[in-house]
């Protein structure tokens, strides 16, 4: 082997190895939108005050919206003072690679917050954002050139969602999927390249419900499943027709929590009291059935997430702890009521669970017990403890507010 071959040869090994057990998260709640990220070889226990801070960024304005990383780039977005939105780029060391702004973003209304809501979608060299006024911002990659903004509203004929459209878009092929909530367009699907419409749900005119659309595969036949206002629908994927509906009534209007899927189950909740229902999709992906209901676990906007046959979020209502609910049965196995209200995902089989009141947990997942594996407190930031984690590459990425922190959670690093 002579000396160039070695070279490369040493090239290709160590870049194998800076990404093995670690992967990309493209788009909110990790690559499927189910809130598990692909990642391996993470810690199983957290050393007392939590696992090492590599860095932070402050002064990214009001937002509660998650990081996105792809190709060694963290994304973020952010509102400043003169309700602006921007979209910052970071390298995976934090050093700061380029921040532009978008347009403009929603301030406070009603009791909601002002802020960026939106988390950014990437894939192939671009950038999807929906922001708080239903504006799709398309960007370049590499430089967050600002390509094209398409005005859902107005195209379509829809109002203003009452506290800010909050929806990570999805990207399917050429279609971007997107819900205006409008009359005979509760949801849409734009060409990627032109942002012409592709197709729009005729006949479907529910407002939307502040969730991010996911894509399914059932029995070969793919489906776009989300929560609209009021109900839970199954749209054709590639024709926009529209499956099923079924009523799913929240007295909010709030439904959020992006729904699990596996074996041909669906299983959606929301908070207020609507608790969560399992339905069966039919083997055509025609219609669902109904099997089991529970209240228990009364997650308003905290998502939840499947692990090893358990169901695992938080409640709104009642003792507002963390639940683990038994995925075939609706069977509640336990209630940690001292976790308060929080955001739930999983990585490497484990619960990264980041609470309202700015614990961040490490949690065994297992039905017998609550089983903490570290905490600490997250100090930095400003405002409310709502962005959900993002875990990529050996990190837990927290954004609270203006700040976004990085935690090193890969073992024996």
């Amino acid at each position: 082997m002579n000396r160039t071959t070695r070279v490369v040869a040493l090239i290709v090994m160590v870049a194998f190895t800076s990404r093995a057990g670690g992967a990309d998260s493209p788009r909110f709640r990790g690559p499927a939108g189910d809130g598990v990220f692909a990642e391996t070889g993470l810690l199983k226990e957290w050393p007392a005050g939590g696992p090492k801070l590599v860095w932070s960024r402050t002064g990214l304005g009001l937002g509660y919206s998650s990081a996105t990383v792809v190709d060694g780039t963290v994304y973020i977005t952010g509102m400043d003072g003169a309700k602006q939105g921007h979209l910052y780029a970071f390298g995976q060391d934090g050093s700061p690679q380029w921040n532009v702004v978008y347009g403009p973003e929603l301030d406070k209304t009603g009791p909601a917050p002002g802020g960026t809501r939106g988390t950014p979608t990437i894939d192939g060299d671009r950038i999807f954002l929906m922001t708080g006024f239903a504006k799709l911002v398309v960007l370049n990659k590499a430089d967050g050139k600002v390509l094209k903004t398409i005005d859902l509203l107005e195209r379509f004929g829809a109002g203003q969602a009452k506290f800010g459209f909050a929806e990570c878009v999805l990207v399917d092929g050429q279609k971007v999927i997107c819900t205006p909530g409008a009359p005979d367009a509760s949801l849409v699907a734009l060409d990627r390249d032109t942002g012409a419409t592709i197709w729009k749900t005729e006949g479907l005119s529910q407002p939307a419900g502040y969730c991010s659309a996911r894509l399914l595969r059932h029995n070969g036949k793919k489906l776009i499943v989300t929560m609209l206002e009021k109900v839970v629908v199954g749209i054709d994927a590639d024709t926009g027709k529209v499956l099923w509906q079924y009523d799913f009534p929240n007295r909010f209007g709030v439904l959020p929590n992006p729904p699990l899927y596996a074996d041909g189950m669906l299983y959606v909740v929301g908070g207020g009291g609507t608790g969560g229902t399992l339905l069966e999709l039919a083997d055509d992906a025609m219609s669902v059935t109904e099997t089991w209901k529970d209240r228990t676990l009364d997650c308003q906007m905290q998502g939840t997430v499947l692990v090893d046959g358990c169901i695992y979020g938080t409640a709104q209502s009642g003792k507002r702890g963390l639940v683990c609910l038994d995925w075939e049965t609706g069977e509640v196995h336990w209630n940690a009521d001292s976790v308060g209200q929080a955001s739930v995902v999983a990585a490497d089989g484990t619960l990264y669970v980041y609470g309202q009141n700015g614990t961040m947990y490490l949690v065994e997942p297992s039905p017998a017990a609550f089983r903490p594996k570290g905490l600490f407190t997250v100090s930095q930031g400003t405002a409310e403890h709502w962005a959900h984690p993002t875990v990529a590459h050996g990190r837990l990425y927290i954004r609270h507010g203006d700040a976004l922190m990085a935690y090193d959670v890969k073992s024996g690093s």
